[in-house]
């Protein structure tokens, strides 16, 4: 009886063996045959029957091209990474200072100075700056085309370039753009190797024949208009043309700044932000931190705190972005507003101390954060928040300087002030302040694109509130000048007119009566004209109105025959 049941397990077993490969076939035909519709719930049910196949057959290459390609279509672009994450370069290449602790070990140490000693000088090396200021750092290059060579030599024939093309469009809209470019690099290198590979046993009659034919067809009928889609290889070919023109715009602008020429750094992040062509949303909010830090390199810190918003409504955890703002709110002594970003700073740093890895996935760039510099940051940050609130104490809390964030001068004209305050007032509207979302490329497992834009409306409206209230600070104090203004040309006008008085009594002394009354009707005349014109100054009202006036009574008095001489001190006059 034992032995019947031992044999009917063992056919079971076969039969098993046997029938799970079938199943895994009619997962994945089934699986073809709805990607066929292009329809994304068809797509989806696609990928069911896929996690279905590779449950059984967990290294089945067809069913996990079939799926990364389904992720492709269906814009998931994070599950495309997570899948293939292995093959991703920056992953490989890179010390893994997330996952590190904080006593890293002296190999760990070793492999970094090695990766920073080869790393190319053509821009500013990685540094941290004690008072906030930029910090970038190059991309190793040759790293990464060592890692695939190498990759590539060991195992060309069992991998496809199906993981290198897929995977190089999912890293493009993630905003890995060197990676793309590494990955879309080599998968294109596959493709000619393994035409190469084929055309070795293609005859050369066959090259002859080809190349006839085509140019026949062409001679015989004209060009028509492509109406095909194009291969996923001139897909591939385009989008790494795109991809290299932003990192060749991106490097022209972080030169620029390093150079000390701010202006060309805006203009070049703002052809990459302002493009036609939809940047990925963690690219372009890369480019907003650096546009931030030439903003406020050129002094227009108002427009570097508007980006350093947009940077953090595309992303709440960004530690760049949120040093930025912090250290621009603290330059204009907007301590209340410093305070809030560092508190929501140091509760990231807690919790990355807490899980020991820098928030989001592995494979996630940090630009500019590395874990193991996180405790020291942590110390100096807790430090700093202790600084500002004892500043807060003290009183500070209201000493906003409106004139370096309106970007005016101290003693500005009416106009100068109207002018900066109608361009800011016009670019910072809250209702305009999410129109930057329109011009990105999202994923759709992305968070929600209301929740973004509410936080662009938040953040708009508290730079926008900031900047009305420094204007209506600014212009009553240039309405107190003027009206001081006014006041001192009144007293000036007074002064010349009590001069003349004075002048007027000193000339009709031993007059008669008629010919003072003349006199007196003269000089009052002039005195009201010259408090009508209390506008002019008082020196050239004093130096030019006073002797003509002079001129007039001498000739009065000779026409009535009064001819002697009226006793002057030329020495006090001054013409």
């Amino acid at each position: 009886m034992e032995m019947e049941v031992k044999q009917w397990h063992h056919v079971l077993s076969e039969m098993a063996a046997i029938g799970v490969p079938i199943i895994v076939d009619k997962y994945v035909r089934d699986a073809r045959s709805l990607i066929a519709t292009q329809e994304p719930s068809d797509v989806s049910a696609a990928v069911a029957l896929l996690d279905a196949a590779l449950a059984l057959s967990p290294r089945l290459e067809a069913a996990l091209e079939l799926k990364a390609r389904s992720f492709l279509f269906l814009r998931r672009y994070r599950e495309v990474a997570d899948m293939l994450h292995d093959y991703i370069p920056s992953y490989k290449v890179a010390p893994d200072d997330s996952s590190s602790s904080l006593g890293s070990s002296a190999a760990d140490h070793s492999a970094s100075h090695h990766l920073s000693r080869e790393r190319a000088n053509l821009l500013s090396p990685h540094r941290e700056l004690s008072d906030g200021g930029r910090s970038f750092r190059c991309f190793s290059i040759s790293d990464l085309r060592r890692k695939f060579l190498a990759s590539l030599s060991k195992g060309c024939e069992k991998e496809d370039q199906w993981r290198y093309l897929v995977l190089g469009q999912a890293c493009c809209h993630l905003g890995l753009m060197e990676d793309a470019m590494v990955l879309l690099q080599t998968g294109r290198r596959l493709a000619s190797a393994a035409f190469r590979r084929e055309s070795v046993c293609w005859s050369d009659d066959s090259f002859t024949f080809s190349t006839a034919a085509a140019a026949a067809a062409a001679s015989a009928n004209p060009p028509a208009p492509p109406t095909a889609p194009p291969s996923e290889t001139e897909s591939a070919s385009h989008l790494l043309t795109h991809i290299k023109l932003l990192l060749r715009r991106r490097a022209a602008a972080l030169a620029a700044l390093d150079a000390g020429l701010p202006a060309e750094a805006i203009r070049h992040f703002s052809k990459i932000l302002d493009s036609r062509r939809g940047v990925p949303h963690a690219f372009a909010a890369a480019c907003f931190i650096g546009r931030a830090a030439a903003y406020r390199a050129a002094g227009r810190l108002a427009e570097a705190i508007a980006d350093s918003n947009r940077a953090l409504a595309l992303d709440l955890t960004s530690i760049p972005a949120l040093r930025a703002r912090a250290d621009l709110f603290e330059a204009v002594r907007s301590i209340p507003d410093c305070l809030r970003d560092l508190d929501h700073l140091k509760l990231l740093y807690d919790s990355v101390l807490r899980d020991r890895k820098l928030p989001g996935p592995p494979w996630r760039p940090h630009h500019d954060v590395r874990y193991h510099d996180i405790p020291a940051s942590h110390r100096a940050l807790t430090a700093r928040i202790q600084q500002l609130r004892a500043r807060v104490a003290a009183g500070e809390v209201s000493d906003v300087d409106y004139y370096a964030l309106i970007g005016v001068r101290r003693g500005c004209t009416r106009s100068e002030l109207e002018r900066a305050h109608l361009l800011l007032s016009l670019k910072h509207k809250p209702d305009k302040a999410a129109a930057f979302v329109d011009r990105l490329e999202f994923a759709d497992d992305y968070r929600d694109f209301d929740a973004v834009r509410d936080q662009a409306r938040m953040s708009a409206l508290i730079l926008y509130r900031l900047l009305q209230k420094g204007y209506a600070r600014i212009m009553a104090a240039v309405i107190d000048e003027e009206a001081n203004e006014k006041q001192r040309a009144k007293e000036a006008a007074a002064a010349v007119a009590a001069a003349v008085a004075v002048q007027a009594a000193a000339a009709t002394e031993g007059l008669p009566g008629s010919e003072k009354a003349k006199v007196d009707g003269v000089l009052g005349s002039k005195g009201c004209g010259v408090v009508r014109g209390e506008k002019s100054a008082a020196v050239s009202v004093f130096q030019g109105v006073f002797c003509r006036d002079l001129a007039v009574v001498g000739s009065l008095l000779s026409q009535v025959g009064l001819n002697r001489g009226i006793p002057v001190k030329y020495e006090a006059l001054s013409c």
